[in-house]
């Protein structure tokens, strides 16, 4: 996996090419023929943004590659990204009829390769409204559901500006998901596309620092989305937590991620050549976390996990890649502090059990496990920069924004809409996306009912 391991850490080469090489054209139309074509197609309805899956594999089968693109386009803005990274085991894929027999559709990589394909081979273009005049909107943050917000209110004329804090769009699909999993070049591009739609990207603005909500509202813009994620790490509350060497998964995958773009020294890397690695959690983010760590050869990386195996919330094939490229994992135990003196040098943990009713307990047994690197991959809860800065818009005791149905996705400020991770828990990029379909359904509702009213003079 490294496939150099140099002793100036600058020089280091990382094995972070994308592992799955995806379909040949050869073997993606084999594959799309193996479809059954059934009348009432569950994969379609395991989708969450119900993308039109027969459609687009009967398109492919037939080797209409432009046509098959097209009907994708339909309710996906990012194909190459979802057909990478979402979820297909427990969503589309899942629903297959012919996985009753263990055989079911690869139903992502044949998304991945259309879109790959198109993109190669400049089939087909986005195609721009002639004029973007159904009312202005800022979108404010670029991961997947403000990409996709943007890039449904511009296929409808409407004139969309996004706000990134960052240097270059794309949000978690840019900063948080492993080059090995997701190559930011695809993400760069997929945002070219949306871009071609005639959205304007305005990078490096911190809303609620160099301008308000409120302020874009007063330059004219009919609606405004918060798309930001989940910017905060949770911190486990446990001595050892401040010592230097336990690090959040969020900044280590974001600085992994700067550091093989060439944007910071690989120096800046806080994992090692030679570390001990325990990751905290048994997510997706912990998987990737753990998978970077032996990429960056790490000497041991273990996953601690205060439940069993078979209750990981992490997808079951980023469990078991992890597991086959080396990482190990300590099962029902759960930290009970960091140690160490001016560094971090070891983990003590402590093993947990279940009771007669089901109650994770603690068996009173401990156990000091020496540590180089803790990596914490618990979860992440929203900022509040913007809200703070803005006038009227609410959250629940746990800062995420409330929203209501009608327009779906407005907040309590009128014509602030929300959406995604700020919203609900954090989930996953296709469940962001399906989400942020209905706010932009939402707000073009209501921009449309505002702009009426003013002309009726009662805006």
């Amino acid at each position: 996996m490294i496939i150099d391991k140099g002793s100036d850490f600058d020089t280091v080469e990382l094995s972070f090419e994308e592992i799955d090489k995806g379909y040949t054209p050869r073997q993606a139309v084999a594959e799309a023929k193996r479809c059954l074509r059934c009348p009432k197609p569950a994969c379609r309805s395991g989708c969450p943004i119900e993308n039109e899956i027969p459609q687009f594999i009967e398109a492919l089968a037939k080797g209409n590659i432009g046509e098959a693109s097209a009907i994708i386009a339909q309710r996906s803005n990012l194909p190459a990204v979802c057909g990478r990274v979402c979820a297909h085991e427990k969503q589309c894929e899942s629903y297959c009829v012919l996985n009753k027999k263990g055989q079911g559709i690869k139903i992502g990589k044949l998304e991945r390769f259309i879109a790959d394909f198109d993109a190669e081979m400049d089939i087909t273009e986005p195609t721009a409204c002639p004029v973007l005049n159904k009312g202005k909107v800022a979108v404010i943050g670029s991961g997947p559901a403000g990409l996709t917000v943007a890039g449904d209110l511009a296929k409808q004329c409407f004139d969309v500006t996004v706000f990134e804090a960052q240097e270059e769009p794309g949000g978690v699909l840019m900063y948080g998901i492993p080059d090995f999993r997701l190559n930011k070049e695809v993400v760069r591009r997929e945002i070219a596309r949306i871009e071609n739609l005639g959205v304007t990207f305005r990078n490096k603005v911190v809303i609620g620092q160099e301008i308000t909500v409120d302020q874009l509202f007063a330059e004219g813009y009919d609606a405004v989305f918060l798309g930001t994620g989940t910017a905060l790490p949770k911190r486990m509350d446990i001595p050892g937590n401040e010592l230097p060497g336990v690090i959040q998964a969020a900044y280590f995958l974001r600085v992994v991620s700067l550091a093989n773009a060439g944007k910071v020294s690989h120096r800046e890397i806080p994992i090692s050549i030679g570390d001990k690695v325990f990751v905290i959690g048994a997510g997706n983010v912990a998987m990737d976390a753990a998978r970077t760590a032996l990429r960056l050869g790490a000497s041991k990386v273990t996953v601690v996990y205060r439940r069993g195996e078979s209750e990981i919330t992490a997808l079951r094939s980023e469990y078991e890649d992890a597991k086959a490229e080396g990482v190990s994992f300590l099962w029902m135990s759960s930290p009970v502090q960091f140690i160490g003196e001016e560094i971090l040098s070891a983990i003590e943990v402590e093993h947990t059990t279940f009771d007669s009713e089901g109650h994770l307990v603690s068996t009173g047994q401990r156990e000091t496990l020496p540590a180089d690197k803790i990596v914490l991959a618990i979860g992440q809860r929203p900022a509040a920069r913007i809200i703070t800065s803005t006038g009227g818009i609410e959250v629940d005791r746990n800062g995420y924004v409330i929203t209501r149905e009608r327009p779906y996705g407005m907040t309590t400020r009128r014509g602030a809409f929300a959406g995604g991770d700020v919203v609900h828990e954090p989930a996953t990029v296709v469940l962001a996306m399906r989400e942020a379909k209905k706010v932009a359904s939402g707000i073009a509702m209501y921009v449309e009912a505002k702009k009426l009213l003013e002309e009726c003079g009662e805006g």
